[in-house]
């Protein structure tokens, strides 16, 4: 039987990351901002705090823009300032995150990266701890506030500060497979893999920085599809879903197919 989460039990996790892609924020193929998709988040996380888990939120933004996007203006906006509109990008969908988190009457806060006060506080470690202790959802917002960084390191980078227990990553993509799975029918999925085979067979789960991060500091990196009812409570209450990245010794044995 699946575990379940309730208020009245106490999960295994304690303190989690949860990486949301700019694609959560749309409808698949689209850009922008739906707002039944982040309900559809929304709705998730309320279920994961009401259970007494400590949930910080790190968002991207490239339903709105990424600053590789840009890399064919070159002349015109600089690299350095591409990457620091699409880290903009990431506050707009964390404001969004935020008003359907409060509409729902879950606490939460915003902060950023990027000092930009009228609108988001400033990300400082402890506050950001002391939030999470109250019980309120922290949205972290505007990456590391450095260009050339993606927002998956910066998700690994904020777990390891906040001493996260696990980070998952939420996308449309039920796990990990040994290919992309969209253009080879024949990839094979994985239940568990350790960082070491991601890195030696150039996943792309996460950027190799984001991987090391987390392998330095033995935080298991979870992905999951969180289109699929309940999987982000489930995971977070050790239900084994989509594919589990972490340390060999955790492993039965190092990596293996999804049966």
């Amino acid at each position: 039987m699946p575990t379940s989460l309730s208020s009245t039990s106490k999960p295994p996790i304690q303190r989690v990351l949860l990486k949301l892609s700019g694609e959560s924020f749309c409808q698949s193929g689209q850009s922008g901002l739906s707002v039944p998709e982040i309900v559809l988040i929304a709705e998730q996380i309320k279920r994961v705090v009401a259970s007494g888990v400590q949930l910080a939120v790190v968002c991207g933004g490239g339903n709105i823009l990424r600053g590789r996007d840009l890399d064919g203006f070159k002349q015109t906006i600089l690299p350095a300032t591409a990457h620091y509109m699409g880290m903009l990008a990431t506050v707009i969908n964390g404001l969004a995150l935020l008003d359907t988190l409060e509409s729902l009457g879950v606490p939460a806060r915003l902060q950023s990266a990027i000092r930009m006060e009228g609108v988001a506080e400033p990300f400082i470690r402890r506050r950001c701890i002391r939030h999470l202790e109250k019980g309120r959802v922290v949205i972290l917002a505007a990456g590391t506030g450095s260009p050339f960084v993606t927002t998956d390191t910066a998700a690994a980078l904020r777990s390891r500060e906040i001493d996260a227990t696990l980070l998952i990553k939420a996308t449309r993509v039920d796990g990990v497979y040994s290919s992309d799975p969209l253009k080879n029918p024949h990839a094979v999925k994985y239940s568990e893999i350790s960082y070491q085979d991601v890195l030696r067979q150039n996943l792309g789960v996460m950027d190799a920085q984001a991987i090391h991060h987390c392998m330095e500091q033995n935080i298991p990196i979870v992905v999951l599809n969180y289109q699929k009812s309940g999987t982000i409570e489930r995971a977070i209450a050790g239900e084994r879903l989509g594919t589990r990245v972490s340390t060999v010794s955790e492993l039965n044995t190092g990596n293996q197919p999804a049966s």
